[in-house]
């Protein structure tokens, strides 16, 4: 059980800049910048950095995990330490400026309830080799175009609208005759199914769960 004097001491304390290493080696570091004698300051942080090794063992994972935790030693103590660094002195512009912004990618949906990977896979098939596999790929993307239609409107679609925003996708470059295209009874049916094999699943899970409670 936590008493008030723990929740006092977690909730006083100044939270970590790297939690990973825990609260005794900010301590360690925190006595380290008062030792006058850099010399002994130096052999301090050393003592502490193998700590910190010992602490987050994951670093030796990375080929420069000695620099790493000799960097998170001065960025723990603010920047204050002053020692003998066996590699450049970590500066604080490095860790404390401000990242430059990067410009959110842009892509211009045409329709968005066919979103941008369909309309990928139709520019791709523009510019398929010509052949029997290219009428087999249009058929296929149509059909997809128009079940994610369905998926955004489950009243009613038209073939002919399907046929002609697979025109407006692929830039006039693909056609194909609405007698291609699935019914859109056997379209939905399918939904249906898969709606009701989720709705039992769903049903049964929570079944075994209760009756495995007891």
């Amino acid at each position: 059980m936590t008493t008030s004097l723990e929740l006092a001491y977690n909730t006083d304390q100044l939270p970590l800049t790297i939690p990973e290493y825990g609260r005794n080696v900010y301590q360690m570091i925190k006595h380290a910048i008062t030792i006058e004698d850099k010399k002994e300051r130096t052999k301090c942080a050393e003592t502490i950095v193998k700590v910190m090794a010992l602490i987050n063992p994951s670093q030796k994972d990375k080929d420069d995990y000695k620099q790493r935790l000799w960097a998170h030693l001065y960025i723990i103590s603010e920047f204050k330490l002053d020692v003998e660094c066996p590699y450049e002195t970590p500066k604080e512009e490095t860790y404390s400026s401000k990242p430059e912004d990067v410009p959110y990618p842009k892509n211009d949906i045409r329709f968005g309830h066919y979103g941008k990977i369909m309309e990928d896979m139709v520019k791709a098939a523009t510019i398929y080799p010509e052949g029997e596999e290219k009428k087999k790929l249009i058929k296929h993307i149509a059909n997809l175009l128009k079940t994610s239609y369905l998926q955004w409107n489950r009243d009613s679609v038209n073939d002919d609208l399907i046929i002609k925003q697979l025109g407006q996708l692929s830039d006039g470059k693909l056609t194909i005759d609405a007698s291609e295209l699935r019914e859109t009874a056997d379209i939905l049916k399918h939904y249906k199914k898969k709606r009701n094999i989720s709705k039992n699943y769903s049903k049964n899970k929570n079944r075994r769960k209760y009756n495995g409670s007891f």
